[in-house]
């Protein structure tokens, strides 16, 4: 039965490929995004934190599939977003570590976003909640969300400032907002409701993309003082509840979100997908972190690491069309393929010409293993741990250093030496059964390690060669 259903789906969708723009409109599925900011892996009740209570990501996990090893395109934000935006290693565009305020880095507009071919396959988009894809926010010196493919957009270029509470610097469609009452992912998530409101009330036929992009739990953490209230028995002190609090208040706002497309008719013909940008911030690792109290268990590391902590994250899917209730798959999953996922979808397709390094999705709905052209592969040259090259290729995870010193991007004063660089000191783990890669195997299985290696030094080349340089002051 299982295998029948699976192949209607395939077909299904192979279907949609085919005739493109003669598919009804409403035929396809909507897609919402949500991506939280530094979640760790192990925050939500879910994924087995002892204390934070996440009613809505539960119900959400068991109408659907809670996926174990799921991955972000970098273990930092920007990077990690970007990767996102376009099915490539975000390397590929430029964006290698964070992008500071006011930086010349940017997602350059010759980059091929999942909202502009999705705009082109006549979905309405609409972006709210934290961008972070540029250092010139709302500048007609780079582009912008609505360069990047949103109808609309409402967001910030990093942080909610002056914290999650009543913040100050939301822009939307290019016109400050000011001080907003509230907080941070309550004010995104009515955001993207009232954009939903009007566009169904336009247009109901039409299939739409909503990314909601919270900036909760990352600093500064600040929290409604009721829920502070109550974790405070359970945590170690009032920064730690603080924290408890923001990830609880970031599954009210999914419950709002949930609710509004059930209001709306539309949640069964929904694909939601909800996961984290990277993994949990350190804590006290910069003055301000002092409520960063997430947790990466079982995973070794954290945010900035390129061990799985630093990329593995929190993966739930919901689309009661299409997708079984109460699935646990452990098929490895990256924001890398949401691009070419969604593409498949929405009946089109970017071009051949584009280099991606996401493959479709669509078979681990059903548990079924997705088959990649190449592994998954993070090139993090400021990585906080030793080595800063990581490849994921089937259950195996390759760890490589290179002798380099830590850097934040590539340009010309460093192109040469970073290209110069060799890949040593390899570590080998078998992640399907040791998650927190304890175990080194690399003397254990010389073959295998050398299979691998040949593998991460093809694919890593690959990816320097085609990976943008800025000018020396980028």
């Amino acid at each position: 039965m299982k295998r029948s259903r699976n192949l209607l789906f395939a077909l299904a969708v192979s279907l949609f490929v085919l005739i493109g723009v003669q598919l009804r409109a409403d035929d396809r599925p909507n897609i919402v995004v949500i991506l939280c900011d530094d979640l760790g892996y192990g925050d939500l009740e879910c994924y087995g934190h002892p204390h934070i209570k996440t009613p809505h990501l539960n119900q959400l996990a068991a109408d659907g599939i809670r996926f174990t090893d799921f991955y972000s395109a970098a273990p930092v934000c920007s990077p990690s977003r970007v990767g996102l935006m376009t099915g490539r290693s975000p390397n590929r565009a430029g964006v290698y570590d964070w992008i500071p305020s006011g930086k010349d880095i940017h997602l350059r507009s010759s980059e091929v976003t999942l909202a502009q071919l999705l705009q082109q396959a006549d979905y309405a988009t609409c972006m709210s909640g934290k961008w972070h894809c540029n250092g010139k926010f709302n500048s007609p010196a780079q582009p912008q969300p609505g360069d990047a493919g949103f109808d609309h957009w409402f967001g910030t270029q990093n942080n909610a400032s002056p914290s999650h509470a009543n913040p100050q610097n939301f822009v939307r469609n290019g016109e400050p907002v000011g001080s907003i009452e509230g907080f941070s992912c309550q004010i995104v998530a009515d955001e993207a409701l009232t954009w939903l409101d009007r566009q169904q009330a336009e247009s109901p036929s039409q299939p739409f993309f909503m990314y909601v992009a919270f900036h909760e739990p990352h600093e500064p953490v600040a929290s409604p003082q009721d829920l502070v209230d109550h974790y405070r028995p359970s945590a170690g002190s009032d920064d730690e509840a603080q924290y408890f609090a923001n990830v609880a208040n970031i599954d009210a706002a999914v419950g709002k979100l949930m609710a509004g497309l059930k209001t709306q008719g539309v949640d069964e013909n929904t694909l939601v997908i909800f996961t984290s940008d990277n993994g949990p911030e350190t804590h006290m690792r910069y003055p301000r972190s002092q409520r960063s109290h997430g947790t990466a268990a079982p995973l070794r590391g954290m945010k900035l690491w390129t061990t799985d902590a630093g990329f593995r994250v929190a993966g739930i899917m919901r689309w009661p069309a299409q997708i079984a209730a109460g699935q646990v798959v452990q098929q490895p999953v990256s924001s890398l393929d949401f691009l070419p996922t969604f593409c498949e979808l929405a009946g089109t397709a970017p071009s051949a010409n584009l280099t991606l390094d996401g493959t479709s999705f669509l078979p681990a709905l059903h548990n079924e293993v997705i088959e990649r052209d190449k592994p998954l592969l993070w090139a993090y040259y400021a990585a906080l741990n030793e080595r800063q090259v990581a490849m994921r290729d089937g259950d195996w995870k390759l760890l490589a250093r290179l002798d380099i010193p830590k850097t934040r991007t590539i340009d010309r004063s460093n192109e040469a030496q970073i290209k110069a660089a060799t890949l040593t000191d390899f570590q080998l783990y078998h992640v399907a059964a040791d998650i927190g890669e304890s175990n080194d195997l690399a003397a254990t299985y010389p073959k295998k390690l050398a299979q691998l290696t040949l593998r991460m030094e093809s694919h890593y080349q690959e990816l320097l060669s085609g990976s943008h340089v800025w000018p020396a002051d980028g």
